[in-house]
């Protein structure tokens, strides 16, 4: 039965001695332990498809947390009503808190709870829940700490897509790759995610956005933190269901929060955390591409005004500086793509 009262901690569940998962493995020091898996669903406004979404799940998960986010649909009432699996623990936000908000609510209960490795999947029906092993299987393997879903990686799959989310993707894509540094990956804005606990432990939750820009936000923190992420491929289902998330909306919060995400990373990763000759190459494109730009454009303006040709010098000074500035920011993007985490945090830890 359905509760949203306090149960045992997953590895207790899991790992205790006599359960049913557990009863199969010997009993010796070599075993290999099961990973305790928690999945948390935000739950609002999804009464159409969340039951179809927790009958979905698999065996491999050992507890479910529906996040009722002040849903005007009540959607804690619907599963505590229409789902009888003994997995499902119901919380509840008295007042709305956005899909992040309800995800890190998730998120500590799981962590609380003792699992190992916690699932984010949506409640409106567009994500197979068959696919968890396949989301777990990287972290497991110690591959990765953060997994991801990426609807792009089979061109097939875009066919049901809307365009306007295929060109508000592309767009997202891009920023949040300046922003976190993740330039392997694609699609941020997808919520089929999933984090090894330890890693989720040191994720500063208090300040991730509360609102859809809440997977983006998570990829910016997670490459402060030197986590490795990585891609997913899967298909969405995109049928009656009504998305909540207008790209239009969004885009302009989208735009300032990544730009401000980029600047931080940089700060954090290139000057408070490290200095190396990216660093300066990155001070010293700053400062050249713009004198060069500026002064090219004032002398450009004054020669137009005067009908003065400026000397060859001149525009050497203003070429120059403007080459050599952009050189550098390039030198320093490559090497900002290639130094993406390659060891999992978990494993450092």
């Amino acid at each position: 039965m359905v509760t949203d009262e306090y149960l045992p901690p997953i590895k207790d569940t899991v790992r205790g001695a006599g359960t049913n998962v557990m009863q199969n493995v010997p009993s010796t020091s070599s075993a290999v332990q099961t990973p305790a898996i928690a999945v948390v669903i935000p739950c609002f406004r999804v009464t159409a498809h969340v039951a179809g979404v927790l009958a979905a799940i698999g065996p491999e998960v050992h507890r479910i947390y529906c996040v009722d986010d002040a849903c005007p649909d009540n959607s804690g009432d619907f599963i505590r009503n229409q789902c009888t699996d003994p997995r499902i623990v119901v919380l509840r936000h008295e007042m709305n808190q956005g899909v992040g908000g309800a995800t890190r609510t998730g998120y500590l209960r799981a962590l609380a709870d003792g699992a190992d490795i916690v699932v984010k999947v949506d409640g409106d029906g567009q994500m197979n829940p068959a696919l968890i092993p396949r989301f777990v299987a990287p972290i497991t393997s110690d591959r990765a700490d953060y997994t991801k879903g990426n609807r792009f990686f089979r061109l097939d799959s875009l066919r049901g897509m809307p365009a306007s989310r295929k060109l508000g993707n592309a767009i997202l894509s891009f920023l949040t790759k300046l922003s976190s540094g993740y330039w392997s990956v694609f699609d941020p804005t997808n919520g089929y995610t999933a984090i090894h606990a330890k890693v989720l432990r040191e994720m500063p939750l208090d300040r991730v956005s509360s609102r859809w820009f809440f997977e983006s936000d998570m990829l910016f923190r997670l490459n402060t933190l030197g986590a490795v992420v990585e891609d997913v491929p899967l298909d969405s289902v995109y049928g009656a269901e009504v998305s909540n998330l207008a790209v239009r909306r969004v885009a302009f919060e989208f735009l300032v929060k990544n730009l401000g995400n980029f600047f931080k990373r940089l700060f954090y990763n290139y000057f408070l955390r490290n200095f190396s000759v990216a660093s300066v190459e990155l001070l010293a494109g700053c400062i050249f591409l713009p004198f060069g730009v500026i002064f090219g454009a004032i002398q450009w303006s004054v020669s137009l005004t005067s009908g003065v040709t400026v000397s060859a010098g001149t525009v050497m000074l203003a070429a120059l500086p403007t080459l050599l500035g952009g050189q550098l920011l390039l030198s320093f993007l490559a090497y900002d793509m290639a130094t993406q985490p390659r060891v999992p945090l978990h494993l450092r830890l």
